[in-house]
């Protein structure tokens, strides 16, 4: 089953994008609510994370609080690394399990954000999909749909990058969503597209 990354900075749209996909069949693992699910369904994960960075990140219900790790995380790469060498391994193994589970589909996608930046998730994609938009537009979008002031998502934006030039394809998602839309068809679903030649080979 061939693999196509669907990734981005915050607030290009890869979620639109995903969407879009799984409205027209397509199988997607979104990343982000999947590692949501690992917290939820692994305490033992949460465990060693709590030991490995050697502080309490349970809140009163006992379930990971997740603000008190983002930030400990933001501010600290070192604490960073330490988790991402927990949490992406269990991740990894997790989208081979589903991706084994999928059945029927001409391609899967992963929708994720870091993949093209870590070296663990190289040689995962068979096709790299890159969703990108002007930088005002995506900070106007985070801080709409999240409540973060206008300085926190700069400091979030900052914070990313996505090397450009490991992309398969680039959609601009700077117009309205019907524009994505077809787009998307076009990219993904016409025949003599560039992708799915690359799915074919």
């Amino acid at each position: 089953m061939k693999t196509v990354l669907v990734t981005g900075l915050i607030g290009s749209g890869k979620s639109a994008v995903t969407r879009l996909l799984s409205g027209r069949g397509i199988p997607v693992y979104n990343s982000d609510e999947r590692t949501k699910q690992l917290y939820k369904r692994s305490p033992s994960l949460v465990s060693r994370l709590e030991q490995a960075l050697g502080t309490p990140l349970r809140g009163e219900d006992g379930s990971l609080d997740k603000a008190r790790l983002s930030a400990l995380i933001f501010s600290n790469p070192e604490a960073r690394a330490t988790l991402e060498g927990i949490v992406y391994p269990v991740l990894l193994q997790s989208f081979k399990r589903w991706r084994r589970r999928q059945k029927g589909a001409p391609f899967v996608v992963m929708e994720s954000a870091i993949a093209l930046s870590k070296p663990l998730f190289r040689n995962l994609p068979d096709a790299v999909v890159l969703v990108t938009a002007p930088g005002e537009l995506r900070l106007q979008r985070v801080m709409s749909r999240s409540g973060l002031s206008r300085e926190e998502v700069l400091a979030r934006m900052s914070a990313q990058t996505v090397p450009e030039e490991e992309a398969s394809v680039i959609l601009d998602n700077s117009g309205s969503l019907e524009e994505l839309s077809r787009q998307v068809d076009a990219v993904f679903f016409q025949e003599n597209s560039y992708l799915c030649k690359l799915l074919k080979k």
